[in-house]
């Protein structure tokens, strides 16, 4: 049977959904983002008054809008299919908020604790680790597929590429197609 493109795009999204409801109720609101952030800050032992921790906080937060606007939702809270549906549009619509670039950047930012532009292996095992609270040996194998030039760092390009991948492409192989275990 093959996937279809937006088969392979609504896994991704889906799986995004399920690490970000970090209640498990099955809803996304506010207060998941704003614990993601916190996870973010915690594991990377930033300041809350760090540059790098408001520009995480200030995506997060027009991120959160832009998914409410595109679900046309009355209240604040999504559902899985609503969450999927929201971002699909806002990765398109980018009038407000450029969601591959916007995101990358920041993300990118915190998870480049030393600076150089790069994240290293062990920079990465944080994320994995201390974020998105994960030990599986497949996780640690998506550094190596996001690290296309094989340098044994993944650069912000190569980053923002993937991040681009995630929300775009229809191949389940893309290294960004990786970000939540393989599709």
């Amino acid at each position: 049977m093959t996937t279809t493109v937006q088969d392979v795009i609504t896994t991704k999204l889906e799986r995004q959904f399920d690490a970000a409801d970090t209640n498990q109720d099955g809803h996304l609101d506010w207060s998941d983002y704003e614990k993601l952030a916190d996870r973010y800050i915690g594991a990377y032992k930033l300041d809350r008054n760090d540059r790098r921790t408001r520009a995480l906080r200030t995506f997060f937060q027009i991120y959160w809008l832009e998914l409410l606007r595109h679900a046309s939702v009355e209240g604040d809270r999504l559902t899985k299919d609503q969450f999927v549906t929201a971002n699909r549009l806002a990765a398109v619509d980018t009038s407000r908020l450029n969601v591959t670039e916007g995101g990358a950047h920041a993300i990118f930012d915190v998870i480049d604790v030393d600076g150089d532009n790069e994240i290293s292996k062990d920079e990465f095992t944080r994320l994995l680790r201390d974020v998105w609270q994960s030990r599986s040996p497949e996780a640690l194998d998506a550094f190596d597929r996001l690290d296309t030039d094989g340098d044994g760092a993944i650069s912000r390009q190569e980053f923002v590429r993937a991040t681009r991948e995630y929300f775009f492409s229809s191949d389940p192989d893309a290294p960004g197609s990786l970000f939540y275990g393989r599709v």
